[in-house]
């Protein structure tokens, strides 16, 4: 695929004002309860790491499924990081993301309410609150009212597993950051915005930012399922839209205090690159670091920009 989205000099200086609900701060607006967590041992035969099968609540108390993973034998308080899975991808089996704990890091993979049948190894949390009006794939579940879609129950999931981490033995509360690549990346970002003590926040190819550049841009899933659902539905746009402004990447960046980490490749059609630089350019943190990868579509840098990840979040975290 060739380049098809602003030249990256524009990208660089690319901020728009991208419309925001003038009511957004108080629809966020969560209350800052503990979050009901329990944890217990997952035997997986692996002897350099500790696993746990954890659950805890998440929107409107719905369980939530998560793995928890640390360095085996470590007993001090460490930094974590809470990893997002992308768009059609669950917590998948222990042991399949173990980049975080071999780094020295406490781990804890989300898995997301009910997806997990596209890609990886599944996921094991449904999605209790399935019958808002929409269609029928998560992108577009309850997208008619903001209170009833799917990433508002995601959104705030993703948050709570922020808390979940907090409450686990073996965690230094005050060094959590939150990581994800496509879907994941854009709820790293909503958490940056929604925790003003996230120690660190590590996006790639975000999802969910500016979208409604994404929208006129692509018609590759997710995006795309937006599109078709729109396609039918034609007279819904208005109200589309309207829900849309609750979840753009972009509002949350603004207000995200916390060092962030980005990455995008510029032959991205899934999430467009403009999209991402969105986000990047009226993120409110002074310490934000930006990865290219001029050649690379959706999959970015991949083990490249791992190591970089993994060489920035030490320094942030020491």
């Amino acid at each position: 695929m060739p380049a098809f989205d602003l030249p990256l000099p524009e990208l660089e200086r690319y901020a728009p004002d991208v419309p925001e609900p003038p009511d957004f701060d108080g629809f966020w607006a969560l209350d800052d309860a503990p979050v009901a967590v329990e944890a217990r041992p997952e035997p997986t035969g692996l002897t350099l790491v500790d696993t746990w099968d954890v659950t805890f609540a998440g929107f409107g108390g719905a369980p939530i499924r998560a793995w928890y993973t640390r360095p085996a034998g470590a007993t001090e308080d460490l930094p974590a990081v809470v990893e997002f899975p992308g768009y059609g991808r669950g917590r998948g089996l222990p042991g399949e993301r173990l980049t975080w704990p071999a780094a020295g890091y406490a781990h804890l993979l989300m898995d997301v309410r009910g997806q997990g049948d596209q890609w990886g190894n599944g996921g094991d949390t449904p999605d209790p609150h399935r019958g808002a009006a929409g269609g029928h794939r998560p992108t577009t579940r309850g997208i008619l009212d903001p209170a009833e879609y799917y990433y508002r129950r995601l959104i705030v999931d993703a948050v709570r597993a922020v808390g979940a981490v907090r409450a686990l033995p073996g965690v230094d509360p005050a060094r959590v950051a939150a990581a994800g690549n496509s879907q994941g990346g854009g709820l790293a970002i909503a958490v940056a915005g929604l925790v003003p003590d996230l120690h660190a926040v590590l996006a790639s190819a975000p999802f969910l930012c500016h979208i409604e550049r994404a929208l006129a841009l692509t018609d590759a899933a997710p995006y795309g399922e937006i599109t078709q659902y729109l396609a039918v539905h034609r007279e819904a746009h208005e109200r589309v839209r309207r829900t849309l402004s609750y979840m753009d990447g972009v509002h949350f960046a603004r207000r995200a205090t916390a060092p962030a980490h980005f990455g995008v490749g510029l032959r991205d059609t899934v999430c467009p690159p403009s999209t991402a630089f969105a986000a990047y350019n009226r993120y409110g943190g002074a310490d934000r670091t930006m990865h290219v990868y001029e050649f690379n579509g959706h999959e970015g840098g991949e083990a490249l920009h791992t190591a970089r990840q993994v060489r920035w979040l030490a320094k942030v975290s020491t």
